[in-house]
């Protein structure tokens, strides 16, 4: 497969931007983000939970199950699972990235899980101190003294949250068929194929569409700009979030959901950059785990694989003492990322106006 064959001609390359108009007056986009991120000069990396989630055992355990299943398939004794038949509308592979959350009924049962646990040993540990100050100033005896405690303060400080804790569990671990359900469709999509970005569109003027249409507004990804913007918590730490704007169009992307927004900007420098190395068809693809099973399928890939002598299974046979510390390694290359001291190399391709 030649590479004119695989990418179409409006896929990415970071040194083939064409010229384009001048970026147009975009005040919305101030209500949102205060600060542009420059194009170019990437460096390799990305957020660390994109390595972190993909560790070596857990691609093991994926490879294992594919096996499996191809040898029942060709025994003729495979009965594939109900999950397998639903589509989620999550895609992350050689030729798009495409992102979509599950549904309210589903984060429901998952806050419960979650929440009630976190809140059990919350209170359980607020609670020790008050416990022993009680029985130290009670006329009863240690043993009434907490039996009365238990009866009238900890059994619903402690016993509301671990009755989440315990249904949440339940219902995750042994009944997904009440929880694990797909969203109505996808939120966005990078396509390093196409080059282009998708956003895609529930709303019809305003007005969320009920003939089950979705709407799709897409754009080259070179007229995007990605921007940090920074918004106070319940508590007034700032929060930063990376968005990606259109240049020309009220089209944008907020990456909150993929990166939850935290005090430190570094994290979504780095998002950028892998949205950059990604996209950009003139460079392999991310060298990351979740990546590995489609390196041979992405031309420029592939030959820079065959070029480097790259081993195909370099992340599924890593030691777990190596992956922690590229994790690490990660960590560091994040925290010294120099995105704000990069000129702006799409500057050479559109005058901005903001």
């Amino acid at each position: 497969m030649t590479y004119d064959s695989y990418y179409t001609e409006t896929a990415f390359g970071a040194s083939e931007v064409p010229q384009q108009e001048r970026s147009s007056e975009r005040s919305w986009i101030m209500r949102f983000a205060k600060i542009r991120l420059p194009w170019g000069n990437t460096d390799e990396v990305c957020p660390v939970s994109f390595v972190e989630d993909y560790s070596p055992n857990d691609l093991r355990k994926q490879e294992k199950i594919e096996t499996e299943r191809d040898e029942q398939i060709a025994a003729g004794t495979y009965s594939p699972s109900p999950y397998e038949l639903i589509d989620f509308h999550i895609k992350d592979d050689h030729e798009r990235f495409r992102y979509a959350l599950l549904p309210a009924s589903s984060h429901f049962w998952i806050y419960m899980f979650g929440v009630g646990r976190f809140l059990f040993f919350l209170f359980l540990v607020v609670g020790i101190l008050p416990y022993f100050f009680e029985i130290s100033t009670a006329n009863k005896s240690i043993w009434d003294s907490t039996k009365t405690i238990f009866i009238e303060f900890f059994s619903w400080l402690l016993g509301l949250p671990l009755l989440c804790w315990a249904i949440g569990s339940m219902v995750v671990k042994h009944f997904p068929t009440l929880w694990l359900k797909p969203s109505r469709g996808p939120i966005w999509e990078l396509n390093r194929r196409t080059g282009l970005v998708t956003v895609f569109d529930y709303k019809n003027n305003g007005e969320y569409q009920k003939n089950g249409t979705i709407g799709e507004l897409t754009a080259p990804f070179y007229e995007f700009d990605a921007y940090i913007a920074t918004s106070p918590d319940s508590q007034g730490m700032p929060m930063n979030v990376l968005y990606l704007a259109h240049r020309y169009r009220n089209i944008m992307i907020n990456f909150g959901a993929l990166l939850c927004p935290g005090p430190e900007v570094q994290p979504a420098c780095a998002l950028w950059d892998f949205i950059q190395n990604y996209m950009d068809v003139s460079r392999p693809l991310p060298d990351l785990p979740q990546y590995e099973e489609y390196r041979h399928l992405d031309p420029t890939t592939a030959d820079y694989d065959r070029r480097t002598g790259r081993n195909p299974r370099f992340w599924i046979d890593m030691d777990d003492a190596t992956f922690k510390q590229v994790v690490r390694e990660m960590h560091q290359r994040v925290a010294n990322i120099d995105t704000f001291q990069r000129p702006n190399l799409m500057a050479a391709y559109v005058t901005y106006v903001d």
